[in-house]
């Protein structure tokens, strides 16, 4: 899962911003990889959506057509997680209380696994992908030049 930033110069520094995330944006300064400073950014506003309890955007597959370079800029797995259980979950139209009965688990256990800072186990996962009609896949892909434009 990735998002896309739109990178433009601002001066001598490069401004990136989330047209997915709303609000979401960083620089860089010269001496700067914006790529990193980007990963960072998105990572915590993502991570600020699921703590307070919101759906965050799911990604565009295409890059919008703006002025400025498109920088792709992956999840983190972890992250990743969260995310698709909380879309998932969203579009089964289920409360955390709904899901946790359905899965054999606890409302608290479901609201630590949409939770940044949990790292749930595999076996908890996949109860809870079953429960939302789902089946937990676990793919390896190569890695790809971030910096490249797509």
């Amino acid at each position: 899962m990735r998002y896309a930033a739109i990178i433009t110069k601002e001066g001598r520094r490069e401004l990136a911003e989330f047209t997915d995330c709303p609000g979401c944006q960083t620089f860089a300064e010269p001496d700067e990889r914006i790529l990193d400073n980007a990963r960072e950014a998105l990572e915590g506003w993502l991570e600020s959506h699921l703590a307070r309890g919101l759906v965050p955007p799911r990604p565009s597959k295409r890059a919008p057509k703006l002025r400025g370079r498109v920088l792709w800029v992956a999840v983190p797995a972890k992250l990743g997680v969260k995310l698709v259980l909380r879309w998932a979950r969203q579009e089964a139209g289920l409360t955390q209380a709904e899901l946790a009965k359905r899965a054999g688990v606890s409302q608290p256990m479901i609201a630590k696994l949409e939770h940044p800072d949990h790292n749930p186990t595999l076996e908890t996962l996949e109860k809870v992908a079953h429960a939302l009609g789902s089946r937990l896949d676990v793919t390896m892909t190569r890695i790809q030049d971030e910096h490249a434009a797509h």
